[in-house]
């Protein structure tokens, strides 16, 4: 091996230490993207959970019963 192969491979390997440094601050930034969307799925479905619970319990209070209901007018 002379010279310029021992700086070829010097670069080579120069250049897939910084993509690998590159891809390692990637993949740590999508891993915490992901982390912090999970925790806004449980509060969202948290958020769900309340509001279906506060809308089954208005529900009986929002309809009359049918012996409560008015006749239409044109009966």
């Amino acid at each position: 091996m002379n010279q310029t192969d021992i700086r070829k491979i010097n670069e080579q390997i120069a250049i897939l230490e910084s993509r690998q440094a590159f891809q390692d601050l990637t993949i740590e930034q999508l891993n915490q993207s992901i982390i912090d969307q999970q925790k806004q799925i449980q509060w969202l479905q948290e958020r769900v959970r309340l509001l279906s619970e506060k809308l089954k319990a208005a529900q009986p209070s929002m309809l009359a019963s049918q012996a409560e209901e008015t006749p239409p007018p044109h009966y």
